[in-house]
């Protein structure tokens, strides 16, 4: 029996123990914010210590995480040898999720299986990952002990601070040097691999003015006439943003929206302080510097000359943008080798308009792509919407794919 064989019968043979090892980590609620991600990162590593695997816990100090926003993170490693020598493969996905919102039809934390999928928060983005990266490490490992030669190491990662930009995730790991891998794989979805994607700039845009009675609006300052002059800014630059187009293949133009919006005291009452939260993506060839400084002028220019009217901007996410790095077309090779042996089509290497926490091991130098289990688009799977799912066919390809590519990458 070949290598691939051996690797595909072990991951059928164990499809539904890696099903019901998704569903526990989906059960255990990981919304970020408000990021209390302690919990599910111990569920992972009893899941990971009851198979065999000794987890190391890499937690971040109390006090950064608090002045980060967020309540609790760690980190896990999971690092199996090989063999000697070889190189240092990282398969990374994190365990923290957006808030589920309203609209289910599921519990957004039961793991429910209908017709195939997994119903649940995080099944697409990225526990599903969490459970093909771990499952292609158990397929190795059979592969080995059936007389597989390989010469290297395999190291999980699961991260929990992904929603927040992964600073306190990956970055903390290449931080503190837990970790120094030769090449990443980082999760994504099955139908292309992922070689390049757009950076965020996120920033809050308070607006203070002066409160008054809503009698006499004149003896006030209105904070929301303000913010609607800076609406009208970042509304009005759109269709100059749409003119910018990258080179891409994947990416299109840049983006700028405000997602959220708060102020005032009272329907009589002038608002006194608005504040605006918003989010520009910046396609790989824009400089964020100058993308921010643009952003920032653009702002303090709309509300130049108002009486009694001052803004304070706060960059709240600097999220650099994913570009090639050398070394990545090994991985792009081995992935798309067997991603079209197994889903018999072919999958493309291509640039995607979100961004992710692989970057930064890219920033650190190290050749990363995205690949993982789910649909050819993020809509297809309501990432980060109701109903969020997963195809199961999908997570046991991809398992397969992601082994099978390692395991060139390790011989």
């Amino acid at each position: 029996m070949t290598t691939e064989e051996t690797i595909a019968e072990y991951i059928d043979a164990h499809q539904l123990e890696q099903i019901d090892f998704l569903r526990q980590i989906v059960r255990v609620p990981s919304d970020t914010p408000p990021g209390n991600n302690n919990p599910p990162a111990e569920k992972a590593a009893e899941l990971l210590t009851a198979k065999g695997y000794t987890v190391e816990r890499f937690a971040v100090p109390d006090d950064r995480v608090r002045d980060y926003g967020m309540v609790s993170v760690t980190n896990l490693i999971v690092r199996h040898k090989f063999g000697s020598g070889g190189p240092t493969i990282a398969l990374n996905a994190h365990g923290d999720v957006v808030p589920p919102g309203d609209g289910w039809s599921f519990d957004p934390y039961g793991g429910e299986v209908k017709d195939g999928r997994m119903y649940g928060r995080g099944v697409a983005v990225s526990k599903s990952d969490i459970a093909s990266f771990t499952f292609a490490l158990d397929a190795l490992k059979a592969a080995e002990k059936e007389g597989a030669k390989f010469n290297g190491t395999v190291e999980l990662h699961l991260t929990y601070d992904e929603e927040f930009g992964g600073l306190l995730g990956p970055g903390y790991l290449l931080e503190i040097n837990a970790t120094k891998p030769d090449y990443v794989i980082g999760a994504s979805f099955s139908y292309a691999i992922v070689t390049a994607h757009n950076g965020c700039l996120q920033f809050e845009v308070t607006v203070h003015g002066t409160a008054t009675h809503g009698s006499m609006p004149e003896t006030g300052d209105d904070a929301l006439q303000a913010a609607n002059a800076i609406l009208n800014a970042i509304y009005g630059k759109l269709p100059d943003l749409g003119k910018i187009k990258s080179k891409v293949t994947g990416i299109n133009t840049p983006t700028m929206l405000v997602g959220q919006i708060s102020g005032g005291t009272n329907t009589n009452v002038v608002p006194g302080k608005v504040v605006l939260k918003m989010d520009r993506r910046m396609i790989p060839e824009e400089y964020p510097a100058e993308v921010e400084a643009q952003v920032r002028a653009m702002i303090e220019g709309a509300v130049a000359g108002r009486t009694g009217i001052r803004v304070d901007i706060k960059r709240i996410l600097l999220a650099n943008a994913m570009k090639p790095v050398a070394g990545q077309e090994k991985l792009v090779a081995a992935l798309q080798k067997h991603g079209e042996r197994v889903f018999g089509e072919p999958i493309p290497a291509v640039g995607v308009p979100l961004y992710t926490d692989a970057r930064l091991y890219g920033e650190a130098g190290i050749p990363v792509v995205l690949y993982g289990a789910g649909p050819r688009t993020v809509p297809e799977s309501n990432a980060k919407r109701a109903d969020e799912n997963l195809s199961l066919e999908d997570l046991r390809k991809a398992t397969q794919v992601v082994a099978c590519a390692v395991a060139d990458l390790l011989s």
